[in-house]
């Protein structure tokens, strides 16, 4: 549930120098660890990262002694973050891997913290950081502590130091603890080989050459893509990891491309079957049970002789009968989540483009993922088979990389998810394509992109632009013209967090100047011209929040508290609660993302008795594509017990956690929701690596209110809707605080005292 920093971390590629596999070498990091190794320059030994000029050792400012690690940004330092980098061979075994050291920080803007992540085949088997605890500012020395589990499958860890955003952070007398000890005391893990260590075949590239598709080729191949997905969860010779599942599809592809009709697409098929190997007979063989079931498999295509020709219907169900007893080799799921984790699944980063082969691959990948383990799959727009079908020549006939990227962005926004997204693109790539932006916050309001603030105090003024404007045309063109272009590129649940999206890059281009087109307050029609700043720089980090300035819990009066959730805190719950017990309503602020996991800890004190507020999906390993219901999940009550009314916010920037929150703080009795739609996507995040070193997530748990009434695309449905009005922007006003602090105090106060309770303090 969430995505910032992990978007980028957990995919990108880090310059890391590398360490010998070996009991000696993870020895000797103890001194790396402490930074008292020998240095021969300004970097601290053993360690990378970067961008270049941001990293250095320090023997001024230290914890212990001689040296530590100094991050430091300034407003022209380059990229977003600052990251020391370390990375060792993941060949140890245990249950929990820690990251622990003393951490000290002078200014920093933004947040700064510890993070580590797992790769395998896979990337991603696990990522953590201090992201959301958004520590910030002056520090003395403290100790933090980030964990993971240990993945079975991990290979590799990464590891190290961040500081986002301006200002400086030390780091000193790190350790990297196993189950409690130093790493290097951890037992070695013993690893069988699977066929994706052994099988090489295609290591070097698919050497699949299409120059143009037939038809019958898209017909065939489309038919291959269901058929390889099907066999993959299903098949006991795959499903037990004994094929090189991807190569296998490699192997076959020519036959299929070759093939002149149907019929002899579904004989190459047949014939490729039958070299798996002879199915075993099925005792007892695998029903598909009603208890709690959600959603059944989408199988009707394999009981039909017409969809894929009778003798190759006859396989297919023979293979049905026959699979395995929840054994697979490509998913697992989480534990005590069960959401999917994508298994086995290289991200082939080295490859070289075009290659019609791996982009059919990407494309036969994240469809199945999406038909077997998507939980939302009867929530899709259409009708999924067509999209395979109108896929397959967009993506093998793809001519470079980045013509691969934008066409697996319209393919994933498809799903009609918010988490799904092709979150490793280049922020160059995605439409409006540029390097640099406006400084300035746009929100669509009325229907009409709106200026709402400024990302730079100085620069965004400085274009001319004003809070209120309303942006019509970019260099002449209409701009509902050019959200019509933008808007297949933007993966969303709904078309409000559709246009969050857009609204966050649409003054986004190439750095130069550009004419904005706008309708001022006056009524009057005006061309502005601003220059683009370069991306890279701070002025562009602003978060995608509207909830009120300053500390996370204020009082507007003394009748009404208030807390945001983006600055919340687990370990002062009890206090926020304390606080408010004097007053008669409490607005609990989530037009945000939370800054920590409060549910439970802040809902108990809202609630008078036990009281369900949600119940899951999950996906079943015996039946792809089934989902079954789990029981409702409740909220117990703790004291302090907070006794007024609760008025939950939310809007556009609500989303997955936030989304989760306010299910949670609804269920309290005093409970009213004030807003607008939230982005409809809930429940953890399932990665999903694709070919070229790309990434995407889906959605992998469905998470529904107790009465089983859906929130996917839907979001929270507020009791009272609110939205903000041109007006009220250019006024500085913020409406949907307005209507919360009148369900608290009434329609009688005056309009005035309301507004004035609801602007935010000097």
């Amino acid at each position: 549930m969430r995505r910032s920093l992990s978007a980028v971390l957990m995919w990108m590629a880090l310059a890391v120098p590398g360490h010998a596999q070996n009991a000696g070498s993870l020895q000797e990091l103890e001194g790396t660890l402490t930074f008292e190794s020998a240095h021969s320059g300004t970097l601290p030994a053993g360690w990378g990262g970067g961008p270049p000029g941001t990293i250095a050792i320090d023997g001024a400012v230290v914890h212990g002694g001689r040296w530590s690690a100094r991050l430091e940004r300034t407003a022209t330092s380059p990229e977003a973050f600052s990251t020391l980098t370390k990375s060792i061979p993941a060949d140890f075994s245990g249950k929990t891997i820690e990251w622990r050291g003393f951490l000290r920080s002078e200014a920093v803007s933004d947040f700064m913290g510890l993070w580590m992540r797992l790769d395998g085949d896979t990337p991603n088997l696990g990522f953590a950081s201090m992201q959301q605890r958004q520590i910030r500012g002056t520090n003395d020395w403290t100790e933090y502590s980030i964990t993971l589990p240990l993945h079975r499958d991990a290979k590799q860890l990464f590891f190290g130091v961040l500081v986002s955003g301006t200002g400086k952070v030390w780091a000193d007398d790190l350790r990297l603890l196993v189950d409690g000890k130093p790493v290097w005391e951890a037992p070695k893990a013993v690893r069988p080989k699977t066929a994706l260590d052994l099988d090489h075949e295609f290591d070097a590239g698919s050497g699949v050459v299409i120059g143009t598709l037939t038809p019958v080729q898209i017909e065939n191949l489309a038919m291959l893509g269901k058929v390889w997905g099907f066999l993959k969860y299903h098949h006991p010779a795959v499903t037990a990891g004994t094929r090189h599942w991807d190569y296998d599809l490699l192997r076959v592809l020519p036959a299929v491309l070759a093939a002149r009709d149907r019929d002899a697409g579904s004989s190459v098929l047949r014939e490729w079957i039958g070299r798996l190997g002879p199915l075993p007979a099925c005792n007892p063989c695998l029903t598909l049970r009603d208890e709690n079931l959600h959603l059944r498999p989408r199988l009707t295509w394999i009981e039909s002789d017409t969809a894929v020709g009778r003798d190759l219907a006859g396989l297919l169900r023979t293979v049905y009968r026959s699979r395995s007893h929840g054994r697979q080799f490509f998913v697992s799921q989480v534990p005590d989540i069960g959401n999917p984790r994508f298994d086995n699944e290289p991200a082939y980063a080295e490859l070289k483009w075009p290659d019609p082969g791996y982009q059919l691959l990407a494309l036969y990948r994240f469809w199945n993922i999406i038909e077997y383990w998507f939980p939302y799959r009867d929530r899709l727009d259409g009708d999924w088979d067509r999209v395979l079908a109108e896929f397959v020549p967009r993506m093998a006939l793809a001519p470079d990389k980045d013509a691969y990227q934008l066409e697996m962005m319209q393919l994933i926004a498809r799903v009609t998810d918010t988490h799904a997204n092709l979150w490793s693109a280049p922020p160059r790539l995605r439409p409006p394509a540029g390097d640099c932006q406006l400084p300035v916050t746009i929100r669509f309001v009325e229907h009409q992109a709106v200026v709402t603030g400024y990302s730079d105090a100085t620069a965004g003024p400085a274009t001319g632009l004003r809070i209120g404007d309303v942006v019509d045309s970019l260099d002449g063109v209409p701009l509902e013209q050019l959200i019509g272009r933008w808007e297949p590129y933007y993966p969303a649940s709904n078309r409000p967090t559709r246009l969050r999206d857009i609204a966050q890059r649409m003054m986004r281009g190439g750095c130069a100047a550009v004419g904005v087109g706008v309708r001022r307050a006056s009524g009057r029609s005006e061309r502005v011209t601003a220059q683009r700043l370069p991306q890279g720089t701070p002025v562009q980090r602003a978060r995608v929040t509207n909830d009120r300035p300053g500390e996370a819990f204020q009082l507007l009066s003394s009748e009404v508290a208030y807390l945001k959730l983006s600055a919340v805190q687990v370990a002062h719950a009890a206090s926020y609660v304390d606080r408010a017990k004097a007053t008669r309503g409490l607005v609990i602020d989530i037009r945000n993302y939370p800054s920590e996991f409060v549910v439970f800890a802040l809902g108990a004190l809202l609630v008078d008795r036990p009281t369900p507020f949600a119940r899951f999906t999950t996906g079943d390993l015996e039946q792809p594509g089934a989902f079954r219901w789990s029981d409702p999940l409740s909220i117990t009550p703790q004291p302090p017990h907070y006794a007024g009314k609760v008025v939950i916010l939310v809007d556009e920037s609500s989303q997955s956690q936030a989304e989760y929150t306010a299910m949670a703080f609804r269920a309290s009795p005093r409970a009213v929701v004030v807003g607008s739609t939230t982005a409809g996507a809930d429940g953890n995040v399932s990665p999903v690596p694709l070919p070229g070193g790309l990434s995407s997530m889906i959605s992998g748990i469905g998470v529904f209110y107790p009465d089983k009434a859906p929130t996917q695309r839907i979001g929270i449905v507020p009791d009272v809707e609110v939205r903000p009005t041109i007006a009220g922007i250019r006024a500085g006003r913020d409406e949907v605080l307005e209507e919360a602090l009148r369900q608290i105090l009434g329609r009688e106060v005056p309009a005035e005292q309301i507004e004035r309770m609801a602007k935010p303090r000097p």
